[in-house]
């Protein structure tokens, strides 16, 4: 075993949970019903309200400006990104002053379009606000850079001083789940449903975490979100989130079902008009995959999401047996996300792309030529978000290298695998580089060795599929059974989920 040699961050990432994982449980001072009801019908209250959002003070004297933001940061506990954008910077308008409600604006903004001058703002004003205040604009903020140290350290101070608010348990779970930290990431979620048994965003997160997890449970995953659609009303995004999770754990139908009970109550929701197209791609009804598909367009309102859905379409063409046709419309659409200044969309199509390439050669020069793209800032995308790009590509180019066994070359590229996670302590960053490494010990069929670093990608189908091969070799029959499990409920249909699914595909192909 060789873990990770991050001492200091694992470290840190114990501290982190301390304070609140294993606080005893208590009912948090705020919970009342009006934190019930469906986003668009919530109660405000006329003042802050201790253990709802603000069980601590902040600078801005406006109540219409805290009102706003407690409202944006329940927007985005709801997975209303664009709404919870929309009241953060209604509350800076009522408040030029008040950095938690840049910093909030920033927070929502980043999954969708970055804001660097709503960040930048948030820092500049934390220097006048009260300590616990600075603290949350800290990890707000921090977890969008490329360094994650100071966003970690805000909010272990700020869970030290209040290890029972479920909103601080919140976002420190999240946080965790994004960085692929199940484990930890359910354990806290459950710890909220303790202390509220009605925070509804917590049962949303739990059902996905649970298939997720290296132990996974789709009965406990769905009974989760049954309890969060029970508890959020006429609202699409728990049916969204069933019809997902369904699909994960292979229940397609069920998956079409809940999609379509999501866009009878909002037409317009893309996503699960998506999820259609993509549970009809995995089922190989691929006329009607085609056909959802161009609805989504015809409802998308962004380039970014046309992007994603054109991007859908283009793998369509791969399960078809079109992988020709696909490669080509792969290639158009790398360089219309480059015309439209989307470098989300294009790292996806670039990756995807080099991925399918149809031999080793190529998909390397191909990674070489985006890895060139992601070794500096890029307009539009956060260094939170580019580092684990760029540690993707480093992954990759170092399994393609080992594969061809020119094992100099795949340890010069894991090194800079190693000091890109030491400089960012991410652990999206730090799982590539694991497997990274599992690749080169498969490569010296050093099996027991490449298991225990394979096991820590626990995204990358192509990974666990190796994984899975790998502790067959070293005799852990029962761990390869237990990456199967692992492995089938990644079930999206993504370009490795593709790869790792053709006829004959070897894992370490």
């Amino acid at each position: 075993m060789n873990r990770f040699l991050l001492k200091s961050a694992a470290l840190l990432m114990a501290t982190f949970l301390s304070a609140a994982a294993w606080a005893s449980p208590q009912q948090s001072a705020g919970a009342t019903d009006s934190a019930l009801k469906s986003p668009t019908e919530r109660v405000l209250p006329s003042a802050p309200v201790a253990g709802h959002v603000f069980a601590f003070p902040v600078a801005s004297k406006s109540v219409e400006a805290q009102k706003l933001v407690e409202v944006a940061l329940d927007q985005y506990e709801n997975v209303l990104l664009d709404d919870s954008a929309a009241s953060a910077r209604k509350a800076t308008e009522k408040d030029p002053n008040f950095s938690l409600a840049y910093a909030v604006w920033s927070f929502a903004a980043r999954r969708n379009q970055p804001n660097p001058q709503a960040t930048l703002k948030a820092e500049q004003l934390a220097e006048n606000a009260p300590p616990e205040e600075h603290l949350l604009v800290n990890f707000l903020t921090g977890v969008q850079k490329d360094d994650m140290l100071p966003a970690i350290s805000s909010m272990n101070d700020l869970l030290a001083r209040f290890p029972k608010d479920r909103h601080a348990l919140y976002l420190t779970a999240e946080w965790l789940y994004f960085q692929q930290d199940y484990e930890r990431s359910v354990k806290l979620m459950e710890q909220i449903i303790t202390l509220d048994p009605n925070f509804a965003p917590a049962f949303n997160m739990l059902g996905y975490a649970k298939v997720e997890t290296g132990n996974p449970d789709p009965a406990k995953a769905l009974a989760y979100l049954k309890r969060y659609a029970e508890l959020e009303p006429g609202q699409p995004n728990p049916e969204d989130s069933i019809g997902e999770v369904s699909r994960y754990v292979g229940a397609d139908q069920q998956s079409l079902l809940h999609y379509a009970a999501a866009l009878r109550i909002t037409p317009t929701f893309i996503t699960s008009q998506i999820g259609l197209g993509d549970t009809y791609t995995l089922m190989g009804e691929f006329v009607s995959a085609d056909a959802e598909y161009r609805k989504a367009l015809a409802i998308a309102t962004n380039n970014r999401d046309r992007l994603h859905i054109e991007y859908q379409q283009a793998l369509l063409l791969f399960w078809q047996g079109k992988s020709a046709a696909g490669l080509g419309k792969l290639s158009e659409l790398e360089k219309k996300a480059h015309a439209l200044h989307e470098p989300y969309a294009a790292f996806e199509i670039q990756e995807a792309y080099a991925l399918l390439l149809p031999t080793s050669k190529d998909q390397l020069q191909k990674l070489r030529e985006v890895e060139g793209a992601y070794t500096s800032p890029i307009d539009g995308m956060s260094e939170s978000d580019r580092n684990p790009s760029l540690a993707a590509i480093w992954r990759d180019e170092v399994r393609i290298l080992a594969k061809q066994d020119q094992l100099d070359k795949a340890h010069d590229v894991a090194e800079k695998l190693e000091k890109l996670a030491a400089k960012s302590r991410d652990l999206i960053v730090e799982n590539c580089y694991e497997s990274a490494r599992g690749y080169v010990f498969y490569a010296q069929k050093d099996y027991s060795n490449a298991s225990d670093e394979l096991s820590a990608d626990p995204h990358s189908p192509i990974t666990i599929k190796l994984l899975v091969e790998a502790r067959k070799k070293s005799g852990d029959i029962n761990g390869a059974e237990a990456a199967e499990l692992h492995l089938r409920f990644q079930r999206t249909p993504t370009a490795e989920w593709y790869l790792v699914n053709r006829t004959n595909i070897s894992a370490a192909d």
